[in-house]
């Protein structure tokens, strides 16, 4: 198979996979940045921290300040809060992305949602890049939850909530 033709089916198997939407944000140093990610995902509960993953294209500048910041919190956004990941992937149009919702202080220093499906706040205990994408491994510290609800879900390059788990 070509490369091409692996690549493009990749992607269309990819595209039928379902992931829960997420905004990783970061402060310190090199600034507060915050990007909206769809690959997260837990890496192990046990050891000195629960551990999970995130990536983050190498190209956002949420990168280069998650390294150099050495913290992150990973936000899992509600069903209805949409308008949140559209702001973070760009698609509003808005000079200051924080500016969408409220935000708290967490303990490490990196902001999260003021009311998270959950979040998870993160010291960098690796940073590999790997192809296009930096994959960022945290050390979970601190966790927050706001109101209960649906996870958001992006599968099929759309929004979505997955009716069927009858939470």
């Amino acid at each position: 198979m070509m490369k091409d033709d692996l690549r493009a089916q990749f992607l269309r198997a990819m595209g039928q996979t379902a992931c829960t939407v997420n905004i990783v944000s970061t402060d310190g140093p090199a600034g507060r940045f915050g990007v909206t990610v769809s690959a997260m995902a837990s890496v192990s509960a046990d050891g000195p921290h629960p551990t999970l993953l995130v990536c983050v294209h190498h190209l956002s500048p949420a990168a280069a300040a998650i390294a150099q910041n050495g913290v992150f919190c990973v936000n899992v956004l509600r069903h209805d809060q949409s308008g949140i990941s559209d702001a973070f992937a760009g698609r509003a149009q808005l000079e200051d992305k924080f500016a969408c919702t409220g935000w708290q202080e967490g303990k490490t220093g990196a902001p999260y949602i003021a009311d998270p499906l959950a979040a998870f706040e993160c010291r960098v205990m690796l940073n590999q890049r790997i192809g296009t994408h930096h994959v960022f491994f945290g050390a979970v510290e601190h966790l927050h939850f706001g109101v209960d609800g649906m996870p958001l879900i992006y599968a099929a390059r759309a929004y979505g909530v997955p009716s069927a788990l009858g939470v």
